[in-house]
């Protein structure tokens, strides 16, 4: 979808884009540096984060807002 954000590591850095744009939005040392970026740009769109492994293939997918977390369910 668009305006998702996908974490990765390119060239030993870790960034995050966003679906559709040509650059990464932000570059990080470590991955999880990268990883609480991109969660916190995910929530703020109301968005799906992809957060690749180093081999690049999908390690995580999390979808924000997060409707059926069960925090979020009423007792």
């Amino acid at each position: 979808m668009k305006g998702d954000v996908e974490t990765y590591q390119e060239n030993g850095t870790w960034k995050n884009k966003v679906e559709g744009n040509t650059q990464a939005s932000s570059t990080h040392d470590t991955k999880a540096e990268a990883t609480a970026k991109g969660r916190e740009m995910a929530v703020e769109r109301g968005a799906e984060h992809i957060i690749r492994k180093q081999d690049g293939t999908i390690g995580e997918r999390n979808t924000y807002p997060r409707e059926r977390d069960p925090k979020n369910i009423p007792g």
